[in-house]
């Protein structure tokens, strides 16, 4: 899923070292970060976020997916 070279931290702090790119993140994609390092499937990291955050799984769903598009954009994940 996400490269093993990416840094992160706790706060959402994203960086490439491959790029020099950094980014933010707020905390819901800092937890899907942190799910992705810790090899959970996408569908695995949806059920755990719709069990920690009060929002419905519609909502989850397109939010993963969206972020998931992102990171692949910005050339973040393993192909």
């Amino acid at each position: 899923m996400i490269k093993k070279n990416i840094a992160t931290n706790e706060f959402g702090f994203v960086f490439n070292p491959s790029t020099g790119d950094s980014f933010s993140s707020n905390p819901v994609a800092a937890d899907i970060i942190q799910l992705m390092k810790d090899n959970h499937s996408l569908n695995e990291i949806k059920k755990i976020l719709l069990d920690k955050y009060e929002v419905d799984k519609m909502t989850i769903e397109k939010d993963v997916d969206e972020f998931v598009g992102l990171l692949k954009e910005n050339n973040l994940l393993n192909k």
